[in-house]
């Protein structure tokens, strides 16, 4: 087996802690830089891990033991951080959304291009197995070609603690792009990836948190194919009643605890005691992540997805993919996974070791980026918009 990819992690915030079990239990990948504006940060990743701790992306992305930089920033910065890993001569892997204009995400993509380095971006819920298990039998034509999609979740997540950023769409906040990008990011994958028309309306329904907090879109494809999507992130039915009661990354919720996080902002007294909420979820202030001696997960998810093909209609499931054919229902099972989000180094490894084209390349994440720009616009404008950035899935026909 080849060496393992060195990666230098750029923000060690609330994304970083939902990629450290994979960089913990991944062969594949060595954390072995970091870079934060937080002391107690640094200090933790170094006692931990014995590597190299910088307070500024500059120095991270000079180290010449840096294969890759994973940037994990708030959205605003993910641009700066990406090109400043680009001039050198870094791969990167980006957190969706890419960036929050599609300028930055054109100017992303073409520094990575020139400087001849890989960008992927993600983790998106389209990196799921039992996702990655229905594009195949979409494919294979068995169950006959694909018609329809229905995309639905219902989460608290305009009551998570946030920044005040976070809940201003000129700065990424809001649904579309911290959510929106996933359940885009899935139904592109599925169905090829040429989406060509969106009409959108948003939902901006709390006095006290005033941003984006719901969506339902219409999206139409290439070949005739048509996806609905609706999230709302308003705090009351939850869609994990859908998936057994799984959470979004794969561990047991107990829906006993219904309006925990509803209660638990209502401590925060001002937004500064938010904001300090925030950070208690953050690498180094004593938060352990997910999967940190927990018993194995079962899949990711993003809620409720049925793809309508010709003969059947499929549903990825936390443990795997639900088959409703003509005559008969049955489940094709997927073992639990053994490395959370491994098919997120699948592809940087692939990719970086091996030089096959990625699936979630910077193209790919920019036409995402304009699917939900254009969610945006749609509901702003109050009319259909249409898309021009589109790609198709790699590797595809």
């Amino acid at each position: 087996m080849e060496p393992p990819l060195r990666i230098g992690a750029v923000g060690l915030g609330r994304g970083f802690m939902l990629m450290l079990p994979t960089f913990r239990a991944d062969p594949r990948v060595q954390l072995v830089a970091v870079a934060d504006p937080r002391p107690e940060a640094r200090a933790r990743f170094v006692a931990e891990f014995g590597g190299r701790a910088y307070a500024d992306v500059a120095a991270l992305a000079a180290d010449p033991e840096v294969d890759a930089v994973y940037v994990a920033t708030p959205h605003q910065m993910h641009a700066e951080h990406v090109l400043a890993a680009a001039a050198a001569g870094k791969h990167v892997l980006v957190e969706k959304p890419m960036a929050v204009a599609l300028a930055d995400a054109e100017r992303m993509v073409d520094a990575c291009r020139a400087a001849g380095v890989h960008l992927i971006v993600g983790h998106s819920h389209s990196f799921d197995a039992p996702i990655a298990v229905t594009r195949a039998m979409i494919a294979g034509g068995t169950y006959g070609p694909l018609r329809m999609m229905t995309a639905l979740n219902f989460t608290d997540f305009v009551y998570r603690p946030r920044r005040i950023e976070e809940l201003d769409s000129a700065e990424g906040g809001g649904v579309l792009f911290s959510q929106g990008a996933h359940q885009v990011d899935i139904v592109r994958l599925l169905a090829g990836g040429m989406a060509q028309t969106v009409r959108a309306i948003v939902g901006d329904w709390d006095d006290s948190r005033r941003t984006e907090g719901a969506y339902a879109a219409l999206i139409t494809f290439a070949g005739g194919i048509t996806a609905s999507l609706t999230y709302s992130g308003y705090g009351h039915f939850d869609t994990d009643e859908f998936c057994g009661w799984s959470g979004e990354t794969g561990s047991p919720r107990d829906p006993d605890e219904y309006g925990l996080a509803r209660r638990r902002l209502a401590a925060a007294a001002d937004p500064a005691a938010e904001v300090r909420l925030k950070e208690t979820r953050a690498y180094g202030a004593g938060a352990a992540g997910p999967g940190a001696g927990a018993e194995p997960k079962l899949h990711e998810h993003f809620g409720l997805l049925l793809a309508s093909c010709g003969k059947a209609d499929l549903r990825p499931l936390p443990t795997g993919v639900m088959i409703y054919g003509d005559r008969e229902r049955a489940l094709h099972p997927l073992p639990a996974p053994a490395v959370p989000r491994a098919e997120v180094v699948d592809e940087l490894y692939a990719a970086v070791v091996h030089g096959t084209p990625p699936v979630h390349s910077g193209a790919w994440g920019l036409a995402t980026l304009e699917v939900c720009t254009a969610m945006l616009r749609s509901a702003r404008e109050g009319r259909e918009i249409a898309l021009e950035r589109q790609v198709p899935v790699a590797g595809a026909g």
